[in-house]
């Protein structure tokens, strides 16, 4: 009788367990930081917090925790951060932390890592895609083109999609880099050299579309899509490695597209969508903003303006009617969005910054570390506060979620929260 008794007690606390976990994963969108470049994709926060910032000196380390390499954004969902890494050149990991602690709540792993060509070693072999959340699951882009679906709870594999195998085509030849996203009931990602729309219930593809030409210059893309309705028409804005350009969502019609020019199909920046506009930026062809119309039933890219300033990995963000963009050249400018004039640029920093902003307060992670709080300000270049938050290489996207910031070092996963009582003293 006392067994049967103890049986019924930790059933029912199981039970109240299970009920936390669901409860605690319906957060509302500013407790949440589910894929790449936050919640609207746009590098946008809806932390509050960041609006009045000043100062960066507030900031408290909560914890740091040990991982292999990855340039994987962390995901936050409620009391749980997500992230990933590839171990021993061979296993490509996904693991849920606590967010209060940093202790590790579930791990999958998967074979799954790869090569890639001499010439861009330096960057490194491990995973590079951010996953996404939605729903109580996580999709992840391995290396290899496979696209795997993960319960959020537990880490239990729901699903796996070899896009390169079901496409018909090679492994991406710098691995796969763009981050899947998300719209409804179908997930779509550019892999198996092609933009591909999925099932996210069950992992079917609907269609793929886009396919680019094989080479090692053109297969394959760096650049993550997101979703517009340009003139009452929903689509997917897609770059590839040569090409930008729209497709229906319905029926995966290519309705316009238009060539960048780039060194050796350098474009990397998620393209970056203006009402019926799409600006982008690539290494040794310049930015362009396109009008993008539809005339007598056919769509078109209408050059609006053309100008020099080369981006090269890090998406731009937009405040009141400006791109402020980190450039190829490590500088920061600040750019009309009106005609493409150049308003200003700074001093060069380091290779690489992700950027979120609310307000007039862009924060930007700098690659080696440095953390930058900006004002965005059209009429000159200010830096608010500057500050060393990781000695390790920075290459994750940054994410901010309430009072926190997560940054995914090269080999460590950390989190900083405000403390506006206590002033940080350098380590």
């Amino acid at each position: 009788m006392q067994n049967k008794s103890i049986q019924i007690i930790v059933a029912c606390l199981g039970i109240l367990l299970l009920g936390h976990i669901n409860v605690s994963f319906a957060q509302k969108s500013s407790d949440q930081w589910t894929q790449w470049r936050g919640p609207q994709r746009s590098g946008l926060a809806e932390s509050a917090m960041l609006e009045s910032l000043e100062s960066l000196k507030a900031f408290e380390q909560k914890w740091r925790v040990p991982l292999a390499e990855s340039y994987s954004g962390p995901l936050v969902v409620a009391d749980l951060v997500f992230v990933t890494e590839t171990i021993d050149r061979k296993f490509e990991v996904v693991r849920a932390l606590d967010r209060g602690t940093g202790a590790l709540v579930w791990e999958q792993r998967w074979e799954g890592a790869m090569s890639v060509p001499f010439f861009a070693k330096s960057n490194g072999d491990w995973i590079r895609s951010t996953p996404i959340y939605d729903e109580g699951r996580l999709y992840v882009g391995g290396m290899q083109d496979i696209l795997i679906c993960l319960n959020a709870e537990d880490g239990k594999v729901i699903w796996r999609l070899d896009c390169a195998k079901t496409m018909n085509s090679d492994e991406p030849p710098f691995g796969n880099v763009p981050s899947p996203l998300i719209d409804g009931e179908f997930l779509y990602t550019q892999a198996g050299n092609s933009l591909v729309k999925i099932k996210k219930q069950d992992g079917t593809v609907v269609w793929k579309a886009f396919e680019q030409s094989k080479g090692m210059m053109t297969a394959g893309a760096f650049s993550s899509p997101i979703i517009a309705t340009l003139h009452g028409n929903k689509q997917v804005i897609v770059q590839s490695r040569t090409a930008l350009g729209g497709i229906d969502v319905e029926s995966g019609t290519v309705l316009w597209q238009q060539e960048i020019p780039s060194f050796r199909g350098m474009n990397i920046l998620t393209p970056t969508v203006i009402e019926n506009q799409v600006y982008t930026s690539s290494y040794q062809g310049g930015g362009y903003l396109f009008d993008i119309n539809q005339e007598a039933g056919k769509w078109n890219a209408k050059e609006v303006w053309h100008n020099r300033l080369e981006g090269y990995m890090s998406s731009p963000v937009i405040v009141d009617g400006f791109i402020y963009l980190h450039m190829r050249n490590q500088r920061f400018a600040c750019i009309d969005l009106k005609d493409g004039s150049e308003r200003w640029t700074s001093k060069p920093y380091g290779k690489y910054w992700s950027m979120v902003t609310r307000g007039n307060r862009i924060l930007a992670l700098d690659e080696s570390g440095e953390l930058l709080l900006i004002q965005a300000d059209p009429s000159e270049f200010k830096l608010l506060d500057q500050r060393k938050i990781a000695k390790q290489p920075t290459w994750a996207h940054i994410g901010i979620v309430g009072d926190e910031i997560f940054i995914r070092e090269l080999k460590a996963m950390s989190v900083f929260r405000l403390n506006k009582d206590r002033k940080f003293v350098e380590e």
